[in-house]
């Protein structure tokens, strides 16, 4: 029986940072290969080794349920490696704690339902049922020659699941606290005022495009987008940067530019939200320019059988009952989503994306045992 903490500890090791895998997927399909998944290595993208995505699909069984688990293996830089205390790629336990980047995004994840998994089948062959794993390497990246592609290809080739686990990092402090049921979209925005440069004590010759700037920044960052509802929070704009590249104090700038991003709720759309804002700041006659970019919009998967599975399963193990959540950032899930219901249920997100970043051996031991039981409830063994 392979331990969750070895198969933690040795994807820890490759240095997966987005979008290079250095054989973490190998590790992976080395051991699922040997439990009997058929496993389809699906690489996207660029002609070589630099810009081609890895992606794994793994499945045991033909028939019946088809219940998926989603997650990567690839991670993000490890940032300043002097100031990590063991080292990023250097996996190290102590006082019960695993350290390593990738250990709670989401490594730790994806080593623990390869273990539920493999224990599950070996000790259930006749379930009736089938389990894969779609493993992408492109998930902290651009999500172009990731998730999205498998699903095509598990479209095209009938491998398309009745639900979907994702193994993202759902839990603020401790395992138990919530699932993810949903997610809020996304979208930038980039917007531009040109004017005329000049002398600042010459100011009548010049044309300063700042006040403009910053009239139509407010109009955005005040305006109250909705209400929220039962299941999200109200649709929130945060303004990211303001961009002159003036290096002088007496020069009026010729433009200046600004970007924002929108966290929106189900209230709305991609399209409803532009055209939106492009409403609220036509109001104001001045000249702009502004260009969008988001491929994340909202979705919900409603609590139902699916959702209560995995509740009832965390709830098995922690003793907590998990809240049903749609916070925080974006994931695959909202690809997936479009094919199958999906719930996101994973390890505890204090440290993602962080130096030192870590996860409590306890916790992935009982994240397996979680996965186990999902299993368990959802195929009814």
């Amino acid at each position: 029986m392979i331990n969750v903490l070895d198969l933690a500890k040795a994807l820890i090791a490759c240095p997966s940072v987005t979008p290079k895998d250095e054989g973490a997927q190998g590790i992976l399909k080395e051991h699922l290969s040997a439990a009997g998944f058929t496993c389809h290595d699906l690489p996207f993208g660029g002609e070589n080794d630099e810009a081609r995505i890895e992606n794994l699909f793994a499945r045991f069984g033909v028939g019946g349920q088809h219940l998926c688990y989603a997650g990567h293996t690839d991670v993000v830089p490890a940032g300043d490696e002097n100031a990590w205390t063991y080292g990023a790629f250097n996996p190290n336990v102590q006082d019960g704690v695993l350290y390593g980047r990738g250990a709670s995004d989401m490594k730790g994840s994806v080593a623990a339902f390869t273990v539920a998994a493999i224990d599950f089948v070996q000790t259930y062959p006749d379930f009736g049922g089938s389990i894969s794993l779609l493993i992408t390497g492109d998930e902290e990246a651009d999500a172009v020659n990731g998730t999205v592609k498998v699903l095509q290809w598990m479209a095209d080739n009938s491998q398309i699941p009745d639900v979907t686990l994702v193994g993202e990092p759902t839990n603020p402090e401790h395992l138990g606290q919530e699932i993810k049921i949903g997610r809020r979209g996304s979208l930038n925005g980039h917007i531009a005022i040109k004017g005329k440069q000049g002398h600042v004590a010459y100011q009548k010759l010049a044309d300063n495009p700042l006040p403009r700037l910053i009239q139509l920044l407010d109009i955005l960052a005040s305006h109250k987008f909705d209400m929220g509802n039962y299941f999200f929070a109200p649709t929130n704009l945060e303004i990211t940067t303001i961009d002159v590249g003036n290096k002088a104090t007496n020069v009026i700038p010729a433009h200046g530019k600004a970007s924002f991003n929108i966290r929106y709720n189900d209230n709305w759309t991609k399209a409803s939200l532009i055209e939106k804002i492009h409403a609220l700041l036509d109001v104001t006659g001045y000249a702009y320019d502004i260009t969008f970019e988001g491929n994340a919009e909202s979705f919900i998967t409603k609590p139902g059988g699916w959702s209560e599975i995995v509740a009832s399963a965390v709830e098995s193990v922690s003793g907590n009952r998990p809240a049903y959540t749609t916070t925080g950032g974006t994931s695959d899930a909202r690809f997936i989503v479009k094919y199958c219901p999906v719930i996101e249920c994973g390890a505890v997100n204090a440290s993602i994306h962080q130096i030192d970043e870590n996860a409590k051996v306890s916790d992935l031991e009982d994240l397996t045992k979680i996965y186990g039981e999902i299993l368990r409830r959802y195929f009814q063994v």
